[in-house]
């Protein structure tokens, strides 16, 4: 996560801070910056709620179908006011608030199924499931409400109640909808806080929270771990990627190039999971990186609230200073821009797409996580090579091969070092599925049945067969 912070700002209501508009870079709002001793009363208030939301699943579920419905009711505030602050265009925003209903919808029809123990002794056994206590979520800014809704639905579904941070970037969407679902959910249940370091440290460590979900950078998500390991909590992590695309031999580029493109450009570039590397065979990168760039030319950049627009500004000023020295030091590695790769001039975060060729292997574009709209394409001979390459990263999010022959294809997929891979596509997922990383991307695992049963501990009841 960003270090920089939105200043501070005094007032009649109490500290807080600004909110900038990425798209033109200045404040258009501010947001309360909560001292980290107000969660003490947060913290002590969400388990008060807890012990009523955890005997009534039936209430649970009623509930949680009834805040899916009151999420898509208000998405014509939502996803304005989440486009303002994190760039994105409108109907990415749209498209996030109608996931995060649908998540709520998901997770509200699970139901954690008690499972006999059977090992030959004349004792009845049974494994239940009952929930942790009050979960901490803190949630970065490339996608706030969808991940906010990936760290809430499976917690409340299990039974849990929850203090959620979001970004000091991107708190007012988030803070709408924490108003939004409290018509539908008890109070204290949800609560949002919203302020500028330490106040996110303070709640990881929290010796009233049983479960820390963190989604953010490496060196922020072992800060986390360290934290929570003070009130032994759990903790799951979600850590980012440098995940890679490799094309094989048979690829039809034209057919794929707008699928590869917008896997890797979706959001500005910032997508934990997007295509951050294509491996590209010798004999067909001149026309991968020829492909890639001229959509790169094309694309519309413009403000997210803009209908013309398809991709946004990066969404503030750190993040683009960094996707700025990245294109800056792989052309000074010797790399080539064949698009973009330069900040447009006028108001606001925007950045040229960048197809970069040509790029060294060693170049901070490609060993690190850019987290914006650089694309380095690489060439390879033997594909062992590029299989060796995808490997050769200290994170393991996902990856990707594209090629006709599908067998083929994933067989090479089956030799990358990842929690996902695609074929042919990427970044797409099932609420149905797990998501988890290996290596530096992360720890436990989030998506379908898995993250239910994150946010649960077994409960072992025996019972002799006669008394």
């Amino acid at each position: 996560m960003p270090t920089h912070q939105p200043r501070r700002t005094p007032g009649p209501r109490g500290e807080r801070f600004a909110v900038l508009d990425p798209a033109t870079g200045e404040a258009f709002d501010e947001a309360p910056d909560q001292r980290p001793d107000e969660l003490d009363a947060i913290v002590e208030r969400a388990h008060d709620a807890w012990r009523d939301w955890r005997a009534d699943p039936a209430a649970r579920t009623t509930a949680l179908f009834a805040a899916a419905d009151a999420v898509e009711a208000a998405g014509a505030d939502l996803a304005p006011l989440l486009t303002r602050e994190q760039g994105k265009p409108l109907a990415e925003s749209y498209a996030e608030i109608a996931r995060a209903a649908a998540r709520l919808r998901y997770f509200a029809e699970l139901d954690p199924v008690p499972e006999p123990i059977v090992d030959g002794r004349p004792v009845r056994s049974e494994i239940r499931w009952r929930p942790l206590g009050p979960v901490a979520a803190i949630v970065p800014w490339n996608f706030p409400l969808q991940l906010a809704s990936a760290k809430f639905a499976p917690a409340l579904a299990a039974g849990n109640t929850m203090v959620l941070k979001p970004s000091p970037f991107t708190p007012l969407a988030t803070r709408l909808l924490g108003s939004v679902l409290s018509a539908a959910l008890p109070q204290d249940v949800l609560t949002i806080v919203t302020g500028r370091e330490p106040l996110g440290a303070r709640l990881a460590s929290h010796p009233g929270i049983r479960h820390v979900t963190f989604t953010g950078s490496i060196a922020t998500g072992r800060a986390v771990a360290e934290g929570a390991a003070a009130s032994l909590a759990r903790v799951t992590l979600e850590l980012g990627g440098n995940d890679a695309a490799i094309l094989l031999e048979d690829a039809e580029v034209e057919r794929i190039a707008d699928r590869l493109f917008w896997a890797a450009f979706r959001n500005c570039g910032q997508v934990c999971m997007a295509v951050k590397r294509v491996y590209a065979p010798a004999r067909l990168y001149s026309q991968v990186v020829e492909a890639l760039a001229e959509r790169a030319k094309t694309v519309v950049v413009g403000p997210g609230l803009d209908p013309g627009s398809q991709l946004g500004p990066v969404s503030n000023a750190p993040q683009l200073a960094r996707v700025e020295r990245c294109t800056a030091q792989a052309l000074a590695d010797g790399a080539r821009a064949a698009a973009g790769g330069h900040r447009l001039e006028g108001p606001g975060y925007f950045f040229a797409p960048a197809i970069l060729a040509d790029v060294p292997s060693g170049s901070p574009v490609v060993t690190e996580e850019q987290f914006g709209p650089i694309l380095p394409v690489l060439p390879y001979g033997r594909l062992d090579e590029a299989v060796e390459a995808a490997n050769d990263t200290g994170f393991g999010l996902g990856g990707s091969v594209w090629g006709t022959d599908l067998d083929r294809a994933e067989a090479v997929a089956g030799r990358l070092e990842c929690g996902t891979a695609w074929i042919n596509h990427h970044a797409e997922l099932s609420l149905a599925q797990p998501f988890a990383g290996i290596k530096d991307s992360g720890v436990g695992v989030a998506g379908g049945p898995w993250g239910l049963y994150g946010n649960l501990r077994p409960f072992v009841v025996h019972r002799p067969e006669e008394a």
